[in-house]
Order: C-alpha cells, then structure tokens, then sequence
C-alpha cells in the first residue's frame, strides 16, 4: 500500500529521529524521514548555518520516493520551520502540508513587538560570539532565551564536557531574523505553539492572519512532546491527506 511521505526536520539540540520521540510511530502509517539540516553530524565538526542549504535538503527529501512519486507533508520544529518555508516557496507542488512547531520566522514578524524585543536582547550576544567559548555563549544563550524555564523544558540542557559539539552548533547558528522568508500561499499549514512564549504567540498569530491554523499544546518550546501535541500533528496531517485523496478521486 503507497504510504504518504512525511518529512521531518529539527531545530536546535538533537536532530534526525531523536528530535522526534513522540512521531517515530508514524512511520507505520507514512514514509516518514527524520532529516539531519546543515552542520548537524555525528560525526563531522559542526557548521555555521546555511538556509539554502537547508532548504536543499527538505527538497531532496521531497522530491522522489524512489518509487517515482514526489512530494509530501512536512513538520518542523523551530529553525527548522525556516527550512520548511524556504523549500515550499520554492516548490509548492511539492509540499502537500507545512506543520510549523514554535517556529523560529522571526523575519517575518520582525516589526512586532515581542520579535523586536527579542532582537534587541539577542543581538548584542550575536555580535560578539566570535569572542566567546562555545560553552560561554551556550550558557549565556539558554540565560536570556529560557530564563523563565528549566533546562529540560528549554531542551538545550546545561553545559557540559559531553555538550561541547551542541554548544559549537548553536554558537555557529544564524539569527533567525536574518532568513530570507516569505508567506506561503496555497500550502495547508498548521503552527503549533506551547502557550509560554510571547514571541511564539505572535509569529504563530501573524502566520495565522496569512491562511495558517494555530493550535497550542502544553510542553514549552516542544509542544510536539505532549500528548494533545502529538495528537494534533497526526490529526492535520491525516485529515490533509484525506482531502487531498478525494480531491483526486
């Protein structure tokens, strides 16, 4: 029986199938794959952040099944929503729904006030990480993002020897406010928030105002952990799919 691909792509901290505890079981129902984005390896040292080539990897993903259908749902967590839009800007027949977790599109919402807040605290730290350790900026990072939650909430963890290659990774990602996104039109799309974040609330409502329907979930920055999270990704993708299938009956 053909499965539906779904394609999932992370944010920062854990990436491939340990960014998604709560969906691996989709993949009875779906061609599902957990993508690795720019810079994230096992093995290799960490990158800086290339939005094209994110973008590149989502629509390699995409593009052939191996079986010669093309095409699918994607669901993406925070930077990783930057991704999903770049790729269903550039190929809409492609993607046949765009889930966005928390998504990080500070460039679009960048005249608003919890966005410009949120700069204005951020971008002095990005203006100096090239003179600051990985582990100082990492800890200064988790200081001014998630200071009103708990390490574990904020899923980046305190510093530690065993941390040094995620501290590398997040000292070399881009602003999110410098990605060179664009609304979306025509692509089902779902923006899934945790409720606790203002600056969250107001992209998830600016991408509301533009055609996207936005649902919270308990769970901080993963609402996609919770159970009501999880369900309400399965929910929109499985009833996405189900009118699609009859619109081409």
């Amino acid at each position: 029986m053909f499965k539906q691909r779904v394609v999932f792509v992370h944010g920062a901290g854990s990436f491939g199938a340990a960014a998604w505890p709560k969906q691996h079981g989709m993949a009875l129902s779906y061609d599902a794959l957990f993508l690795r984005r720019h810079g994230y390896d096992p093995v290799e040292e960490p990158l800086e952040t290339d939005f094209c080539a994110d973008a590149a990897i989502v629509l390699r993903a995409l593009a052939d099944d191996g079986r010669g259908e093309a095409g699918g749902h994607v669901v993406a967590h925070s930077q990783g929503a930057i991704a999903a839009m770049m790729a269903a800007v550039e190929r809409p027949e492609l993607v046949h729904s765009l889930t966005l977790v928390e998504p990080a599109c500070l460039s679009l919402t960048a005249e608003l006030p919890a966005t410009a807040a949120h700069r204005a605290l951020m971008q002095p730290l990005f203006e100096v990480r090239q003179h600051l350790s990985d582990e100082d900026f990492h800890r200064e990072f988790v200081r001014r993002v998630f200071a009103a939650q708990s390490p574990a909430q904020s899923g980046l963890g305190d510093p530690n020897p065993e941390d040094r290659r995620e501290a590398c990774r997040l000292r070399l990602q881009a602003p999110a406010w410098e990605a060179p996104l664009q609304i979306v039109p025509g692509v089902p799309t779902l923006v899934l928030t945790g409720g606790w974040e203002p600056l969250y609330e107001e992209i998830a409502g600016y991408l509301r105002d533009t055609g996207a329907v936005h649902r919270t979930a308990a769970g901080g920055h993963r609402p996609q952990d919770s159970a009501e999270g999880n369900r309400l990704i399965r929910a929109f993708i499985a009833d996405v799919g189900r009118q699609q299938h009859a619109h081409a009956s």
